[in-house]
């Protein structure tokens, strides 16, 4: 039996505690310097929806984005992390957030994609039987993915490189559904595997292996954005009074995620993002929404460098940046957000 938080939670109630949030200064409301920007280029967003509550952010941001102008708010339902940057990359979702890491292949690879901002650190948590006390233990050892073009693969990749396994050799990597993959683990039949949010807290929960990593407290993972805020190249180019605006609703959510997690996680629950409410707070007391905290840069210089590690990468990380990154609406945003 999980505890619900009082009351129902319709998105107007959701909306008038944000803005009281923000009158109270936690979120740095400030809807004078909106009001003065001219309205958007477009009134439609659209951004992607997976089956996971980290991204809660870009979720919880609905009706901040109405209020910045966006008429039409579309989320787009996908399978997984897999389905984000070919859908940024096709013009199909116009921002979104996701894995850094994979972010970097698909910039080398030439997809219309630019990063603009950084949005939590953490989420990944890898879990192993008793097998597996420590990343070097994955040696000989089967991890289930839900593919080879998966976040977790890439994350994983990251992870063996930092201490000194090759993924394609030292590791035997199968692919499986999370449900089975859980399922799998609990019976000893695969020796690890990487969960994220809602995933890790039920996990624990039922007792299910233990966990090895946490990309949320453990270093140095813990210490680098894992989602970071990105958009179709040519979206950004042609509405960029769009683009800060949708970024504020977005960095403004993530603000209210961290200070009011109990809302926040409330709302997820009451709209259907996740079905039980005490996994969804923890998810939101436990991930650092501190986008303003970590720097967006070396976030990509260290995912650029462990990927070139293990092959995966061929380009630099100044070349990278350079071709795939544009702060300035985070930059002025920094600014115009401080608490």
């Amino acid at each position: 039996m999980h505890t619900l938080y009082p009351g129902r939670f319709s998105r107007r109630r959701f909306l008038r505690g944000m803005t009281l949030a923000g009158t109270a200064g936690l979120l740095g409301w400030h809807t004078g310097r909106a009001a003065a920007e001219p309205p958007p280029e477009t009134t439609r967003i659209r951004l992607v929806r997976i089956p996971s509550i980290c991204q809660a952010p870009q979720y919880v941001a609905e009706e901040l984005l109405r209020s910045e102008g966006f008429t039409e708010v579309h989320y787009l339902q996908k399978r997984g992390t897999a389905d984000i940057a070919p859908a940024l990359a096709s013009g199909e979702a116009d921002l979104s957030a996701h894995f850094a890491a994979p972010l970097l292949l698909h910039l080398e690879a030439g997809d219309p994609i630019v990063i603009l901002a950084g949005l939590h650190v953490g989420c990944f948590e890898l879990f192993g039987t008793d097998r597996v006390q420590a990343i070097r233990d994955l040696r000989g050892k089967t991890v289930a993915v839900p593919s080879l073009d998966s976040s977790r693969y890439v994350f994983l990749a990251a992870m063996t490189a930092y201490v000194g396994l090759d993924l394609r050799k030292d590791i035997n990597f199968v692919t499986h559904p999370g449900p089975e993959s859980i399922r799998l683990l609990s019976e000893g039949k695969i020796d690890a595997y990487l969960g994220f949010p809602p995933e890790p807290q039920e996990m624990r929960e039922q007792q299910i292996g233990h966990v090895v990593i946490s990309s949320t407290v453990d270093r140095p993972w813990s210490q680098y954005f894992c989602c970071m805020l990105a958009g179709n190249r040519e979206f950004v180019r042609t509405n960029p009074v769009a683009t800060k605006r949708a970024l504020r609703a977005i960095l403004k959510a993530a603000d209210f995620c961290a200070s009011e997690p109990e809302q926040s996680a409330q709302f997820l629950v009451e709209q259907g993002y996740t079905k039980r409410y005490d996994p969804a707070l923890q998810v939101m007391k436990a991930i650092p929404y501190g986008w303003r905290e970590y720097s967006a840069e070396d976030t990509l210089r260290f995912y650029a460098l462990r990927l070139r590690e293990v092959g995966m990468l061929k380009s630099t990380p100044q070349k990278l940046l350079a071709q795939g990154t544009d702060w300035r609406f985070l930059n002025e945003l920094k600014n115009e957000l401080k608490t």
